[in-house]
């Protein structure tokens, strides 16, 4: 198990992270992460708690976007990027219901059915 990212806080405002990715020796690690992230937020449930999770992410990023030096260039950057993945998840998705899989779409804090099938 790696840990992508872990940030803790300590107090008011003593917020720390931590990874175990090196993205200067490795920077193809950014990518990977990318696109693995993507599919675990379009495929799996997470115990009920996406919400919490989804608004720490994006409290995160617009705190990164805040501090930016460029913030325009930086949304341009997100939405080009994001547009492409999205692109290629919608590709994937269409390949895959064209060879008869079946997709199910989950709406926020759902859990897993107690029956198993």
């Amino acid at each position: 198990m790696k840990k992508i990212l872990e940030v803790l806080q300590y107090g008011d405002i003593d917020i720390r992270f931590n990874t175990d990715f090196n993205p200067v020796k490795n920077p193809s690690v950014i990518p990977d992460i990318i696109s693995r992230t993507a599919f675990a937020m379009m495929t799996r449930l997470w115990g009920g708690n996406e919400q919490a999770v989804l608004a720490m992410i994006r409290a995160m990023a617009i705190a990164d976007l805040s501090v930016s030096v460029n913030r325009k260039q930086m949304i341009r950057h997100y939405d080009e990027e994001s547009a492409v993945m999205a692109r290629s998840f919608l590709e994937t998705q269409r390949e895959f219901e064209k060879r008869g899989g079946k997709m199910m779409v989950f709406g926020p804090g759902t859990k897993p059915s107690p029956i198993k099938n």
